[in-house]
């Protein structure tokens, strides 16, 4: 399922009413706190669970480092953070491997469990579905200028409580609402993985650029150009498949292809249930869930406007 429609995790059926959901995702440092930092790269495998309407039961960490250059403590506090990560999520912390590495990097390995009749995948979009995206974007843009000791104190806590925060809730009022479609939104950016969800249920997105959500700061540090590379190469690829509209301006069309660590899923719902859909997730405390745009008939492309 994975390979044929670059979908979020992996799909082996066990039995009639269980399937096992597979992902693995590693991170380089994106926060200064090593406990932070290990909380973001649990939040961030876990979701590639949630995407796909499964519930995360098992890890095992992967962790990477120098050896003799880091503090013992740094690496126990990193832990320290994926477990209560984990741990927030109901699953546990199954065991891990260790390696030397050149810098300090940490992941999971996620195993979930789904019912195979529940699965959502990035596949099922339909003409006439609405687009929900339920966490802002711009933390590639905030990450690079906390490295360049440039972004404030203000933008950073904002943006390493988006980064923290699991997409549990989320994939749960998903659940429950019924969605045709889902992926969530990591290092393609938005663009480059709602062009994934276009290709694979063969239909073109509208995305109303002006109707999408930014951390607090994200914009202005966009505007002073601190995209990273990765973003940069997002907008290089996505331009020759995304359609955008004149009157979008290039920074707004370089945060839509922003690296996201952690980021939101993008949910593609049938429009009689897209309102009530949003108003579960704001109840449920996701209040930057928002719609963006909608579902057409077409072969796979993109538009902004």
């Amino acid at each position: 399922m994975c390979s044929d429609t670059a979908d979020d995790a992996g799909i082996y059926a066990i039995s009639e009413d269980t399937a096992l959901v597979l992902t693995v995702d590693v991170l380089t440092p994106v926060a200064e706190d090593a406990r932070v930092f290990g909380q973001i790269a649990a939040a961030n495998a876990l979701s590639d669970v949630y995407a796909m309407g499964g519930r995360p039961v098992a890890a095992l960490c992967i962790v990477g480092f120098p050896v003799g250059e880091l503090a013992h403590e740094t690496i126990r506090d990193m832990l320290v953070g994926v477990w209560d990560k984990v741990m927030e999520a109901g699953a546990v912390v199954a065991g891990g491997h260790t390696t030397r590495d050149t810098e300090l990097k940490c992941g999971l390995a996620v195993t979930g469990l789904v019912h195979p009749d529940r699965i959502v995948t990035n596949a099922g979009a339909r003409p006439g579905d609405v687009l929900v995206l339920t966490k802002p974007l711009g933390i590639g843009v905030i990450t690079t200028a906390v490295k360049a000791g440039i972004a404030d104190s203000q933008t950073v806590t904002a943006a390493n409580r988006v980064m923290c925060e699991l997409n549990r809730t989320a994939a749960e009022v998903m659940c429950e609402v019924g969605v045709n479609a889902a992926t969530d939104v990591t290092g393609f950016g938005l663009l480059g993985h709602a062009w994934e969800l276009a290709g694979a249920s063969r239909v073109d997105l509208e995305i109303e650029s002006e109707r999408i959500p930014f951390v607090a700061g994200a914009e202005e540090l966009a505007r002073r150009e601190f995209f990273p590379g990765g973003s940069i190469r997002n907008y290089e690829f996505m331009q020759s498949r995304a359609e955008f509209g004149v009157d979008v301006p290039e920074t707004k069309r370089l945060l839509l292809c922003d690296a996201q660590t952690s980021g939101g899923l993008l949910l593609s719902v049938p429009a009689d249930r897209a309102d009530y859909l949003v108003s579960r997730l704001h109840s449920a405390g996701i209040d930057t869930a928002v719609a963006i745009g909608r579902v057409e008939a077409g072969t796979g492309r993109v538009r902004v406007i």
